[in-house]
């Protein structure tokens, strides 16, 4: 399927909130969000409701603290009293075992499977692929130091997925989100 004219796709990178450092012989993908990321989670979710970029697809690490990254997010997103957070269509959400530990060519190729009538879509990952990816798509802006914990990094294009490339997505907002 091809646009009959192109519209602006929006690509959210959020590298996980803050994780515990876990115990000596802890599987690294099992490490649990602190009760820092879990906040910090939340407050994204907040903001990105607050500026409607509520996703139609997420792709999510399956490592445990990037799994609990999403379900902080999406309560965020939720809101409850008294925030009353717009709730929005519910995502496609795809735990995706490749985005564990993957460079910024693995997670670009996830985020060109995407729905093509997909206009938001959120990736969960982490450092230093997330934040390689990022610089990746605007070289012009990148952040030598990549992205925080928490942190968000807005992309906007006007390509389908699948046409995703080098400096072909500006970042048009960053936020870290700090609950």
């Amino acid at each position: 399927m091809t646009d009959s004219h192109a519209e602006t796709r929006t690509l959210v990178l959020l590298r996980h909130a803050k994780a515990e450092q876990g115990d000596e012989g802890t599987d690294d993908a099992e490490r649990a969000l602190s009760a820092r990321g879990e906040a910090d989670a939340a407050a994204a979710g907040a903001w990105l409701a607050h500026h409607d970029l509520l996703p139609d697809v997420v792709i999510c690490s399956t490592a445990r603290r990037t799994r609990q990254t999403w379900h902080g997010v999406a309560m965020g997103m939720a809101g409850s009293p008294p925030e009353g957070g717009p709730t929005g269509p519910r995502p496609t959400v795809r735990y995706e075992p490749g985005a564990y530990d993957a460079h910024p060519e693995e997670l670009l190729a996830l985020v060109r499977t995407a729905d093509p009538t997909a206009r938001v879509v959120l990736l969960i990952a982490h450092n230093p692929g997330v934040s390689l990816l990022s610089a990746f798509l605007d070289p012009e802006t990148a952040d030598e130091e990549g992205l925080r914990t928490a942190e968000l990094a807005v992309h906007r294009g006007a390509a389908t997925w699948t046409e995703w490339g080098r400096g072909g997505a500006p970042v048009a907002q960053r936020h870290t989100a700090r609950g």
